[in-house]
């Protein structure tokens, strides 16, 4: 009986003390999913970027290739547009090439193109599809043929086929204000968002961090929303000392 007490008093003990944890721990686990994703502006690779430095290495404009930080080589991704949900699956070429990390990845003209992204504003979301994937294992027979006519093909002659019957009408683009949020973590309890609210007020300037409950379980950090982008990339160098492990920016939060 009294080893039985002692069993309950150990575990009471132990509970407690993970709880104390979770609610002091700076480094807090957050809710990730299961395969990597990300939502964020990419940058479209120009020649002019390389000579300015901003970008460490030359990738072909006529290929479906990207470059990306964290995803392992000779990846596939899924990249959306998110504006008008047409989709590309490209390839990561290299994961070692310099550039700001305000950008989740570096895509060609083709990518952006095809997925008629906005050059001012090509906010995408870029989601890893696992190897095994029957999806992306039917692409992956057709990407090195697709590759292959690409680049024979000038950058300039790619073109967006219209299915509609009228091929000359025009496109019209609805105009939409510029609104951005940046998203740190997701939280189970309430409490651990607000640690990381006081963190972020306590190591760096930045001291208007919101915490918005999705559910029960389920509370997010935010920053913002910014109505400008260089208010926004500002706010995104800030909070990159906290060095979190996939910082996103989320649109019209």
């Amino acid at each position: 009986m009294n080893f039985k007490k002692l069993i309950l008093t150990i575990s009471i003990l132990f509970l407690s003390a993970c709880n104390q944890f979770d609610q002091n721990n700076k480094n807090l686990v957050y809710i990730n999913d299961q395969k990597y994703s990300n939502t964020g502006f990419a940058l479209i690779y120009d020649d002019e970027l390389k000579k300015e430095k901003k970008i460490s290495k030359k990738i072909d404009n006529r290929s479906l290739l990207i470059f990306h930080n964290k995803i392992k080589k000779n990846s596939f991704v899924k990249i959306t547009n998110p504006v008008n949900d047409k989709s590309i699956i490209a390839e990561v070429i290299s994961n070692n090439v310099k550039f700001s990390s305000f950008y989740n990845s570096v895509i060609t003209q083709r990518i952006a193109e095809e997925l008629s992204l906005n050059p001012k504003e090509p906010y995408i979301d870029l989601v890893l599809i696992s190897k095994n994937s029957t999806f992306i294992a039917k692409k992956a027979k057709t990407f090195d043929e697709e590759k292959s006519v690409a680049e024979k093909a000038p950058v300039d002659g790619i073109t967006i086929d219209n299915l509609g019957k009228e091929k000359d009408k025009e496109v019209k683009i609805k105009k939409h204000k510029f609104l951005y949020s940046i998203k740190i973590a997701d939280f189970y309890y309430r409490d651990s968002a607000e640690n990381m609210v006081d963190r972020i007020k306590d190591e760096t300037n930045i001291n208007k961090p919101v915490i918005k409950k999705l559910s029960k379980t389920k509370y997010r950090v935010l920053l913002g929303p910014f109505n400008d982008i260089k208010k926004l990339e500002k706010s995104f160098n800030e909070i990159k000392v906290l060095n979190f492990e996939n910082i996103e920016i989320l649109k019209d939060v």
